[in-house]
């Protein structure tokens, strides 16, 4: 209705008009701008430089952006240029990453996890992790615990006043559990989880009513961790039957746990099926993966589900393997399965070592 109201004048824009616009239906408008475009507009007036900083239209600006919603892919090859597919758009697009962010004595890097527009980095050559938000373009280095130090499944979590870093780790021939609270800026160390949690050390835990929860390997079941008092549980509840592999993964804004899992015989898969946690501490089937889409999907990690992890993304479960340039997902909403394809900049000699992350980037989220 503006457009129509506006046809046939001149190309300025009438300072009447939108003076008497309210505030909200401006908020809203500027909210379909490009970020680019937005950002530019911190220059023109106060009030505009304002909105920028202001939570309640970042919020509208996210979820109405265009922009706000990537699967990211960390490959070795990879080092200085990170591959992004757009959900929104179905298109594969380029993040560069910012060379300044890390310290003149890192010689190398390597993704760890990603978590409410956070990206957690290991520093090996200084005996530190790197959080940093790349639309923001913050970052904070954080000291190992000791060193040396030799980690697995770490994960970064988003929490009300900041994040949390979880990490194993092996010491002494003992198992402990470590967590970065970014409020204080100070480890904790708590009694590991004996045995060893899991054969597959690229899944990350669940993020589930304040606590991180894991599959063990065979028997399988399900044991949590509480990031606050450091305990861990068993989860009393009956796992469903002919399980090859179990990939745990959640919906934090809605507050749900799902599993992902391999149904088959002497460790070979002939199906696979999505459930749910219920009310009642049981898992409900949700979903079954097509045949056809299964054949496929076990060929490419060849029934070796060690290399199989699975991750939470805008309505989507995602199941990628270590060894293939593909990700397959289900949206959930909709209980539909589909393939996002291989990147057309990635060399067919490529052979392993794929991680994918889902980066929503958020302006206001600190490191």
């Amino acid at each position: 209705m503006i457009a129509k109201s506006l046809k046939g004048r001149s190309a300025a824009m009438d300072p009447g008009i939108w003076s008497k616009l309210p505030p909200e239906l401006l908020e809203h408008i500027l909210s379909f701008l490009p970020l680019k475009t937005l950002l530019n507009l911190r220059s023109t007036c106060k009030h505009f430089k304002s909105l920028v900083f202001s939570p309640s239209f970042i919020s509208k600006y996210s979820s109405a952006s265009l922009f706000s919603s990537f699967f990211l892919l960390s490959h070795p090859q990879c080092y200085s240029n990170f591959p992004l597919y757009d959900t929104i758009r179905g298109a594969w697009r380029k993040l560069g990453l910012p060379l300044s962010f890390l310290p003149p004595s890192a010689a190398q890097f390597n993704l760890l996890s990603s978590c409410n527009g956070l990206f957690c980095f290991s520093l090996p050559n200084s005996s530190s992790f790197l959080v940093c938000n790349l639309l923001a373009k913050s970052s904070r280095p954080i000291q190992f615990p000791f060193f040396p130090f030799a980690f697995e499944m770490l994960t970064l979590v988003s929490t009300p006043h900041g994040y949390k870093i979880f990490l194993l780790c092996s010491k002494f021939s003992s198992n402990y559990a470590f967590v970065y609270d970014s409020k204080v800026h100070s480890w904790r160390q708590f009694d590991g989880f004996q045995p060893l949690l899991a054969d597959n050390f690229h899944q990350e835990g669940a993020s589930f009513n304040g606590s991180l929860y894991f599959a063990t390997p065979e028997p399988f079941s399900v044991v949590c961790f509480d990031l606050e008092n450091g305990k861990w549980k068993n989860l009393d509840t009956e796992m469903p039957r002919e399980l090859t592999f179990v990939r745990l993964v959640s919906n934090i804004d809605e507050g749900k746990l799902y599993m992902v899992g391999g149904i088959g015989r002497n460790g070979i898969s002939r199906s696979m099926k999505l459930w749910e946690m219920g009310d009642g501490g049981n898992w409900v089937e949700v979903e079954r993966l097509p045949e056809l889409m299964c054949r496929k999907f076990m060929s490419v990690c060849y029934h070796n589900y060690e290399h199989v992890y699975c991750f939470w993304h805008q309505d989507m479960i995602c199941v990628c393997c270590h060894t293939w340039p593909e990700i397959l997902y289900c949206k959930v909403s909709r209980r539909t399965w589909h393939w996002i394809p291989k990147c057309p900049s990635i060399p067919d000699k490529w052979s392993c070592g794929f991680r994918w992350f889902s980066f929503v980037p958020d302006l206001y989220t600190l490191a």
